[in-house]
């Protein structure tokens, strides 16, 4: 057997944030091979990752890159918003965010077969599921590419909760960074009218002209008050047309333009929305473990 070090425990704790026994554990099965017990421990790891792998993971951190030409915006889940605050966890999400930037991959399947550290970001995702305890996945992500005469605005809210990457056609980095926080504050789904969605416009149409004719509106004026109210219904969810969050006396579109830019597209992760979150009694479950 092996004679194994407290410098070699310290030094596989440090490559691989595992615990002091399951560290020393490792070694003594790889007679001190720091690289055999690094895999040992990642192949534990799989089936600790494979018993999380039906809990809800909704909680974790989203983050926004932008180098040169390309930005990129990902989202992390983990399961309590607790590991939002674990540095590894933090690493992850920064390792991630800048291999996706620099390598572009198309789909999710591809973005997880990246290089990564040694191995690839789904072993490194599965590595931090063991150590951390929790399932942690890989989301979603999206790359964004500009052009020379256009320019990237960026905002990080509340350390990752929201991230916004916002491209504008034009120079000043100030306005698009005023845009992008608008957009973390009051939620936009599109750029412009002529992006929403026929069926969306009809649908509003619909309810704006029951709700008008139950109301007892002579017929002859129920067209302008429904184009009125679904008007007003489609500037709410239209970035351009939205009241600027920073001068509520113009709107969005009003305040790019008097700055000689105009908006071109933007993207918005805000960890966990459309999860459904499983509302667990958390002093219950910590009790459970200690038993």
């Amino acid at each position: 057997m092996a004679n194994i070090t407290a410098a070699q425990v310290k030094e596989l704790r440090d490559k691989t944030g595992a615990g002091m026994m399951d560290a020393k554990k490792a070694l003594v099965a790889t007679e001190g091979d720091i690289e055999a017990a690094i895999k040992e421990l990642r192949e534990k790891g799989v089936v600790k990752a494979a018993k999380k792998s039906g809990r809800i993971a909704a909680e974790g951190l989203a983050s926004v890159l932008v180098e040169e030409n390309t930005g990129a915006v990902v989202e992390i889940n983990a399961e309590t918003d607790f590991v939002a605050s674990n540095d590894k966890f933090k690493t992850l999400v920064s390792d991630v965010v800048k291999v996706i930037a620099d390598k572009k991959p198309k789909s999710l399947e591809e973005a997880l077969s990246l290089p990564l550290n040694g191995s690839t970001v789904n072993d490194e995702i599965t590595n931090a599921t063991a150590v951390i305890g929790e399932k942690i996945t890989l989301r979603r992500f999206v790359v964004i590419e500009k052009s020379d005469s256009e320019v990237f605005g960026t905002y990080l809210h509340n350390g990752g909760q929201i991230a916004v990457l916002v491209t504008l056609e034009g120079s000043d980095e100030s306005v698009a960074k005023d845009v992008a926080m608008h957009v973390a504050a009051i939620h936009p789904l599109y750029v412009s009218r002529d992006q929403i969605p026929k069926e969306i416009v009809d649908n509003e149409t619909d309810i704006a002209t029951t709700e008008t004719r139950n109301e007892g509106k002579p017929e002859n004026i129920i067209e302008k008050i429904v184009q009125g109210r679904v008007n007003k219904k489609l500037a709410e969810i239209t970035l351009d047309d939205q009241e600027f969050v920073k001068d509520s006396s113009m709107k969005v579109s009003e305040y790019v333009s008097s700055k000689n830019s105009k908006i071109k597209n933007f993207v918005r992760y805000e960890v966990g929305e459309g999860i459904e979150k499983k509302n667990d009694d958390f002093v219950k479950e910590v009790m459970d473990q200690i038993q």
